[in-house]
């Protein structure tokens, strides 16, 4: 069952909102509510993977000694170091 919900938003925000709905092929209302059920299940799941990464868990076989903390650092490096 849906229910109207009356919001408050500075129009600039609403304005750039509705293009990104827009350009994304969906309504403003769907993009908040899928937030907010976002906001909810990652309150109730106290750090649980979402349904999204557990489908993607063992889809890679890293080599035992893969350090994924210095790998990050040096991508990082990379990406930002001119």
């Amino acid at each position: 069952m849906t229910t109207k919900l009356t919001l408050t938003v500075e129009k600039d925000i609403i304005d750039l909102a509705k293009v990104y709905a827009n350009k994304k092929g969906r309504s403003l209302s769907d993009l908040i509510e899928n937030y907010l059920k976002t906001l909810v299940q990652k309150d109730n799941s106290k750090n649980e993977l979402s349904p999204n990464v557990k489908r993607l868990l063992g889809s890679v076989k890293a080599p035992k000694d893969f350090d994924y903390k210095k790998e990050l650092e040096s991508v990082l490096n990379k990406k930002y170091s001119k």
